[in-house]
Protein backbone atom coordinates (compact mmCIF):
# COMPACT_ATOMS: atom_id res chain seq x y z
CA UNK A 1 0.00 0.00 0.00
CA UNK A 2 2.72 2.50 1.04
CA UNK A 3 4.75 1.34 -1.77
CA UNK A 4 2.07 2.10 -3.93
CA UNK A 5 1.32 6.07 -3.11
CA UNK A 6 5.42 6.31 -3.31
CA UNK A 7 5.36 5.13 -6.59
CA UNK A 8 2.25 7.15 -7.76
CA UNK A 9 4.07 10.14 -6.27
CA UNK A 10 7.25 9.27 -7.52
CA UNK A 11 5.29 9.03 -11.11
CA UNK A 12 3.40 12.59 -10.12
CA UNK A 13 7.37 14.04 -9.84
CA UNK A 14 8.31 12.62 -12.93
CA UNK A 15 5.53 14.21 -15.02
CA UNK A 16 6.06 17.66 -13.69
CA UNK A 17 9.75 16.65 -15.06
CA UNK A 18 9.12 16.23 -18.30
CA UNK A 19 10.73 18.99 -20.68
CA UNK A 20 8.22 21.42 -22.63
CA UNK A 21 7.13 20.71 -26.55
CA UNK A 22 9.42 22.02 -28.37
CA UNK A 23 8.17 23.04 -32.28
CA UNK A 24 11.05 21.80 -34.35
CA UNK A 25 11.00 23.17 -37.75
CA UNK A 26 9.21 19.71 -39.31
CA UNK A 27 6.47 20.90 -37.12
CA UNK A 28 6.76 24.43 -38.13
CA UNK A 29 6.00 23.52 -41.51
CA UNK A 30 3.38 20.65 -41.08
CA UNK A 31 1.06 23.87 -39.20
CA UNK A 32 1.92 26.14 -41.83
CA UNK A 33 0.59 23.78 -45.02
CA UNK A 34 4.81 24.27 -46.34
CA UNK A 35 7.34 23.01 -47.60
CA UNK A 36 10.53 22.35 -44.87
CA UNK A 37 12.46 23.69 -47.59
CA UNK A 38 10.40 26.79 -48.03
CA UNK A 39 10.20 27.38 -44.63
CA UNK A 40 14.59 26.99 -44.01
CA UNK A 41 14.83 29.63 -46.42
CA UNK A 42 12.36 32.04 -45.04
CA UNK A 43 14.54 31.76 -41.64
CA UNK A 44 18.00 32.50 -43.54
CA UNK A 45 16.59 35.48 -45.41
CA UNK A 46 16.79 34.08 -48.79
CA UNK A 47 15.56 36.06 -51.92
CA UNK A 48 14.06 32.89 -53.20
CA UNK A 49 11.00 33.13 -50.69
CA UNK A 50 8.67 36.61 -50.84
CA UNK A 51 8.63 38.95 -48.70
CA UNK A 52 5.27 38.29 -47.58
CA UNK A 53 5.87 34.56 -46.94
CA UNK A 54 8.52 35.00 -44.76
CA UNK A 55 6.68 37.54 -42.86
CA UNK A 56 3.95 35.05 -41.91
CA UNK A 57 6.64 32.58 -41.56
CA UNK A 58 8.44 34.11 -38.73
CA UNK A 59 5.36 35.58 -37.36
CA UNK A 60 4.14 31.88 -37.00
CA UNK A 61 7.19 30.75 -35.78
CA UNK A 62 7.10 33.65 -32.76
CA UNK A 63 3.74 33.27 -31.82
CA UNK A 64 4.89 28.91 -31.39
CA UNK A 65 7.74 29.41 -30.13
CA UNK A 66 10.12 28.11 -32.95
CA UNK A 67 13.64 28.41 -32.31
CA UNK A 68 15.97 27.71 -35.10
CA UNK A 69 18.96 24.67 -34.38
CA UNK A 70 21.80 27.33 -34.30
CA UNK A 71 24.21 23.75 -34.71
CA UNK A 72 22.51 22.55 -37.79
CA UNK A 73 22.22 26.57 -39.36
CA UNK A 74 25.93 26.88 -38.79
CA UNK A 75 26.90 23.58 -40.67
CA UNK A 76 24.63 24.66 -43.78
CA UNK A 77 25.76 28.10 -43.70
CA UNK A 78 29.28 28.09 -42.58
CA UNK A 79 28.58 30.64 -40.20
CA UNK A 80 28.87 30.51 -36.11
CA UNK A 81 27.13 33.90 -35.40
CA UNK A 82 29.91 34.37 -32.86
CA UNK A 83 32.80 36.52 -32.68
CA UNK A 84 35.77 35.72 -30.60
CA UNK A 85 38.11 37.61 -28.34
CA UNK A 86 41.94 36.22 -27.95
CA UNK A 87 43.28 37.28 -24.69
CA UNK A 88 45.94 35.43 -22.40
CA UNK A 89 45.29 34.62 -18.64
CA UNK A 90 48.94 35.05 -17.72
CA UNK A 91 49.77 38.97 -17.93
CA UNK A 92 49.22 41.52 -15.66
CA UNK A 93 45.85 42.71 -16.47
CA UNK A 94 44.39 39.68 -15.14
CA UNK A 95 46.18 38.28 -12.43
CA UNK A 96 45.97 41.77 -10.57
CA UNK A 97 42.20 40.85 -10.87
CA UNK A 98 41.69 43.55 -13.21
CA UNK A 99 38.51 43.52 -15.30
CA UNK A 100 40.00 45.49 -18.51
CA UNK A 101 38.20 42.58 -20.46
CA UNK A 102 34.86 42.19 -18.92
CA UNK A 103 34.79 45.97 -19.13
CA UNK A 104 35.40 45.51 -22.04
CA UNK A 105 33.28 43.06 -23.23
CA UNK A 106 30.15 44.19 -22.19
CA UNK A 107 29.87 47.14 -24.42
CA UNK A 108 31.27 44.92 -26.99
CA UNK A 109 28.37 41.82 -26.18
CA UNK A 110 25.88 44.56 -26.30
CA UNK A 111 27.10 45.76 -30.05
CA UNK A 112 27.17 42.45 -31.22
CA UNK A 113 23.97 41.49 -29.96
CA UNK A 114 22.07 44.07 -31.64
CA UNK A 115 23.02 42.17 -34.81
CA UNK A 116 22.29 38.85 -33.55
CA UNK A 117 25.94 37.94 -32.68
CA UNK A 118 27.27 36.63 -29.63
CA UNK A 119 30.79 37.11 -27.65
CA UNK A 120 32.84 34.19 -27.03
CA UNK A 121 35.80 34.38 -25.02
CA UNK A 122 38.75 32.37 -25.60
CA UNK A 123 41.43 32.29 -22.91
CA UNK A 124 44.93 31.17 -23.95
CA UNK A 125 46.56 29.80 -20.89
CA UNK A 126 50.55 30.51 -20.02
CA UNK A 127 51.50 27.18 -21.04
CA UNK A 128 50.28 27.60 -24.70
CA UNK A 129 51.42 28.97 -27.82
CA UNK A 130 49.68 32.26 -28.36
CA UNK A 131 49.74 32.36 -32.06
CA UNK A 132 49.23 28.39 -32.50
CA UNK A 133 46.39 28.72 -30.23
CA UNK A 134 44.88 31.37 -32.84
CA UNK A 135 45.67 29.33 -35.88
CA UNK A 136 43.83 26.14 -34.37
CA UNK A 137 40.41 28.49 -33.63
CA UNK A 138 40.84 29.70 -36.88
CA UNK A 139 41.30 26.13 -39.00
CA UNK A 140 38.17 24.79 -36.81
CA UNK A 141 36.03 27.54 -37.67
CA UNK A 142 35.42 29.15 -33.96
CA UNK A 143 34.28 32.40 -35.17
CA UNK A 144 32.81 34.27 -37.76
CA UNK A 145 35.53 36.66 -36.75
CA UNK A 146 37.90 37.41 -34.37
CA UNK A 147 39.42 40.34 -32.40
CA UNK A 148 43.08 39.73 -30.92
CA UNK A 149 44.58 40.98 -28.18
CA UNK A 150 48.15 41.25 -26.74
CA UNK A 151 49.18 42.82 -30.30
CA UNK A 152 52.83 41.92 -30.95
CA UNK A 153 54.99 44.38 -33.30
CA UNK A 154 55.34 42.26 -35.02
CA UNK A 155 52.00 39.58 -35.17
CA UNK A 156 52.32 36.66 -37.09
CA UNK A 157 48.82 36.34 -36.49
CA UNK A 158 47.72 38.92 -38.76
CA UNK A 159 49.29 37.99 -41.55
CA UNK A 160 47.64 34.22 -40.72
CA UNK A 161 43.85 36.19 -40.55
CA UNK A 162 44.50 38.26 -43.63
CA UNK A 163 45.82 34.75 -45.46
CA UNK A 164 42.55 33.07 -45.07
CA UNK A 165 40.64 36.33 -45.57
CA UNK A 166 39.11 36.07 -41.82
CA UNK A 167 37.47 39.18 -40.51
CA UNK A 168 39.01 40.41 -37.54
CA UNK A 169 40.21 43.64 -35.81
CA UNK A 170 43.44 43.78 -33.60
CA UNK A 171 42.91 44.95 -29.98
CA UNK A 172 46.23 47.23 -30.35
CA UNK A 173 48.58 48.57 -33.34
CA UNK A 174 51.21 46.81 -34.93
CA UNK A 175 54.28 47.41 -37.54
CA UNK A 176 52.56 44.29 -38.84
CA UNK A 177 52.30 45.48 -42.87
CA UNK A 178 49.23 45.10 -44.69
CA UNK A 179 45.51 46.58 -44.45
CA UNK A 180 43.38 45.32 -41.51
CA UNK A 181 41.48 46.87 -38.81
CA UNK A 182 42.54 47.96 -35.52
CA UNK A 183 41.88 49.71 -32.66
CA UNK A 184 44.02 51.15 -29.71
CA UNK A 185 44.78 53.60 -26.88
CA UNK A 186 46.55 56.62 -27.33
CA UNK A 187 49.65 55.30 -25.67
CA UNK A 188 52.05 57.56 -27.36
CA UNK A 189 50.00 60.73 -26.80
CA UNK A 190 49.53 59.58 -22.37
CA UNK A 191 53.32 59.10 -22.25
CA UNK A 192 53.65 62.52 -23.88
CA UNK A 193 51.77 64.23 -21.59
CA UNK A 194 52.66 62.47 -18.95
CA UNK A 195 56.41 63.51 -19.55
CA UNK A 196 55.35 66.75 -20.01
CA UNK A 197 53.36 67.23 -16.95
CA UNK A 198 56.49 66.34 -14.87
CA UNK A 199 58.90 68.36 -16.74
CA UNK A 200 56.99 71.45 -15.81
CA UNK A 201 56.82 70.74 -12.71
CA UNK A 202 60.75 70.44 -12.63
CA UNK A 203 61.36 66.81 -12.86
CA UNK A 204 64.48 66.37 -14.74
CA UNK A 205 65.16 62.72 -14.77
CA UNK A 206 62.40 60.34 -15.21
CA UNK A 207 62.01 56.45 -15.02
CA UNK A 208 60.32 54.67 -17.62
CA UNK A 209 58.54 51.19 -16.21
CA UNK A 210 57.61 48.98 -19.44
CA UNK A 211 57.19 45.86 -19.60
CA UNK A 212 59.19 42.76 -20.38
CA UNK A 213 56.24 41.17 -23.86
CA UNK A 214 56.65 41.92 -27.13
CA UNK A 215 53.92 44.03 -27.04
CA UNK A 216 53.32 47.43 -29.50
CA UNK A 217 52.55 49.55 -26.84
CA UNK A 218 55.95 49.31 -25.23
CA UNK A 219 57.45 51.01 -28.43
CA UNK A 220 54.48 53.38 -28.64
CA UNK A 221 54.46 53.75 -25.49
CA UNK A 222 58.19 54.84 -25.60
CA UNK A 223 58.30 56.83 -28.77
CA UNK A 224 55.42 59.08 -27.17
CA UNK A 225 58.34 59.28 -24.03
CA UNK A 226 60.42 60.16 -26.35
CA UNK A 227 58.35 63.04 -27.92
CA UNK A 228 58.04 64.70 -24.34
CA UNK A 229 61.41 64.44 -23.82
CA UNK A 230 62.25 66.68 -26.86
CA UNK A 231 59.38 69.15 -26.69
CA UNK A 232 60.79 69.70 -22.87
CA UNK A 233 64.63 69.93 -23.89
CA UNK A 234 65.42 67.14 -21.97
CA UNK A 235 67.81 64.39 -23.41
CA UNK A 236 67.06 60.58 -23.80
CA UNK A 237 68.85 58.59 -21.75
CA UNK A 238 68.19 54.57 -22.03
CA UNK A 239 69.40 53.69 -18.31
CA UNK A 240 66.33 55.32 -17.02
CA UNK A 241 64.12 52.52 -19.60
CA UNK A 242 63.58 49.40 -17.42
CA UNK A 243 61.54 46.25 -18.88
CA UNK A 244 59.95 44.47 -15.83
CA UNK A 245 56.98 42.27 -15.63
CA UNK A 246 53.70 43.86 -16.24
CA UNK A 247 52.06 43.12 -12.64
CA UNK A 248 52.33 44.09 -8.97
CA UNK A 249 55.79 42.57 -8.27
CA UNK A 250 57.22 44.51 -12.11
CA UNK A 251 56.79 47.56 -9.78
CA UNK A 252 57.93 46.33 -6.63
CA UNK A 253 61.23 45.64 -8.73
CA UNK A 254 61.32 48.80 -10.53
CA UNK A 255 61.49 50.66 -7.41
CA UNK A 256 64.30 49.16 -6.16
CA UNK A 257 66.18 49.49 -9.12
CA UNK A 258 65.19 53.19 -8.82
CA UNK A 259 66.53 52.82 -5.04
CA UNK A 260 69.94 51.85 -6.06
CA UNK A 261 70.86 54.46 -8.15
CA UNK A 262 73.49 56.60 -7.61
CA UNK A 263 71.94 59.74 -9.00
CA UNK A 264 68.00 58.60 -8.25
CA UNK A 265 65.56 59.83 -10.88
CA UNK A 266 62.41 62.21 -9.49
CA UNK A 267 59.98 60.75 -10.95
CA UNK A 268 58.31 57.67 -12.26
CA UNK A 269 56.00 56.74 -15.34
CA UNK A 270 54.69 53.54 -15.34
CA UNK A 271 52.57 51.94 -18.88
CA UNK A 272 51.09 49.16 -16.82
CA UNK A 273 48.94 51.03 -13.67
CA UNK A 274 48.64 47.94 -11.85
CA UNK A 275 52.46 48.06 -11.19
CA UNK A 276 52.02 50.98 -9.16
CA UNK A 277 51.33 48.60 -6.33
CA UNK A 278 54.12 47.01 -5.99
CA UNK A 279 56.09 50.35 -6.69
CA UNK A 280 54.03 52.11 -3.28
CA UNK A 281 54.91 48.89 -1.43
CA UNK A 282 59.00 48.81 -2.00
CA UNK A 283 58.90 53.07 -1.47
CA UNK A 284 56.85 52.96 2.08
CA UNK A 285 59.43 49.96 2.83
CA UNK A 286 62.41 52.85 2.25
CA UNK A 287 60.47 55.14 4.13
CA UNK A 288 59.78 57.19 1.19
CA UNK A 289 56.63 58.57 0.03
CA UNK A 290 54.85 58.65 -3.57
CA UNK A 291 53.67 62.64 -4.30
CA UNK A 292 56.12 64.02 -1.70
CA UNK A 293 59.47 61.77 -1.77
CA UNK A 294 58.93 61.27 -5.82
CA UNK A 295 56.25 61.84 -8.14
CA UNK A 296 54.26 58.83 -10.16
CA UNK A 297 52.21 58.74 -13.10
CA UNK A 298 50.52 55.32 -14.23
CA UNK A 299 48.51 54.58 -17.47
CA UNK A 300 45.09 53.91 -17.15
CA UNK A 301 42.29 54.91 -14.42
CA UNK A 302 42.13 51.75 -12.95
CA UNK A 303 39.56 50.69 -10.42
CA UNK A 304 42.43 47.70 -8.91
CA UNK A 305 43.99 51.13 -8.06
CA UNK A 306 41.61 53.41 -6.57
CA UNK A 307 42.79 52.32 -2.85
CA UNK A 308 46.13 53.85 -3.13
CA UNK A 309 47.40 56.29 -0.86
CA UNK A 310 48.43 59.09 -2.16
CA UNK A 311 45.63 58.67 -5.12
CA UNK A 312 47.55 57.66 -8.83
CA UNK A 313 47.52 60.29 -11.17
CA UNK A 314 46.14 58.45 -14.50
CA UNK A 315 44.43 58.82 -17.95
CA UNK A 316 41.09 57.57 -18.05
CA UNK A 317 39.08 55.60 -21.05
CA UNK A 318 34.99 54.62 -21.18
CA UNK A 319 35.96 51.05 -21.46
CA UNK A 320 32.12 50.02 -22.30
CA UNK A 321 32.04 52.60 -25.12
CA UNK A 322 35.58 51.68 -26.16
CA UNK A 323 34.25 48.11 -26.46
CA UNK A 324 31.18 49.51 -27.83
CA UNK A 325 33.24 50.78 -30.63
CA UNK A 326 35.14 47.65 -31.21
CA UNK A 327 31.67 45.64 -32.26
CA UNK A 328 30.95 48.13 -34.53
CA UNK A 329 34.66 47.54 -36.15
CA UNK A 330 34.45 43.71 -36.27
CA UNK A 331 30.85 44.16 -37.80
CA UNK A 332 32.18 46.74 -40.55
CA UNK A 333 34.66 44.10 -41.41
CA UNK A 334 32.09 41.18 -41.38
CA UNK A 335 29.92 43.29 -43.79
CA UNK A 336 32.98 43.59 -45.93
CA UNK A 337 33.67 40.26 -46.08
CA UNK A 338 30.53 39.66 -47.21
CA UNK A 339 30.59 41.67 -49.98
CA UNK A 340 33.62 39.91 -51.18
CA UNK A 341 34.88 43.23 -53.27
CA UNK A 342 38.41 44.55 -52.92
CA UNK A 343 38.78 47.67 -50.99
CA UNK A 344 40.76 50.14 -48.71
CA UNK A 345 39.01 51.39 -45.85
CA UNK A 346 39.71 49.48 -43.11
CA UNK A 347 39.43 51.30 -39.75
CA UNK A 348 42.12 52.30 -37.57
CA UNK A 349 41.33 54.61 -34.54
CA UNK A 350 43.39 55.57 -31.80
CA UNK A 351 41.56 56.61 -28.87
CA UNK A 352 42.66 59.39 -26.56
CA UNK A 353 42.38 59.58 -22.58
CA UNK A 354 41.65 62.23 -20.55
CA UNK A 355 43.61 63.01 -17.66
CA UNK A 356 42.76 62.33 -14.10
CA UNK A 357 44.63 63.84 -11.54
CA UNK A 358 45.84 62.50 -8.38
CA UNK A 359 48.21 63.23 -5.12
CA UNK A 360 50.96 60.61 -6.67
CA UNK A 361 52.48 63.25 -8.78
CA UNK A 362 52.77 66.38 -6.07
CA UNK A 363 56.28 65.70 -5.68
CA UNK A 364 58.80 68.42 -7.16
Amino acid sequence: MGMSRRSDRFATIRSSMKKPQTVGIRELAAHLGMAISTVSRAMNDRSEVSPETRKRILAEAERLGYRPNQSGRSLRSGSTKAIALTMRTDIGRTMSGETFFMALSEGLQSTLANVGYDLMILPCASDQDENEFLYRAVDRRLADGFIISNVQRIDPRIDYLRKWHMPFVALGSSETKGDYAALDLDFAGVAEASVQRLTTRGHKRILLGLTAQETNNNYVFLAGFKAGLEKSGLAFDERLVLRLHDRISGGYELASTLLAMDDRPTAALLIQETMAMGFYQRLGEAGLQPGKDLAVIGFRENPVCRYLTPSLTSFRIDLKHYGARLGEIIIAELDAAAKGADRSDFIREVWPMGLVPGKSDEAA
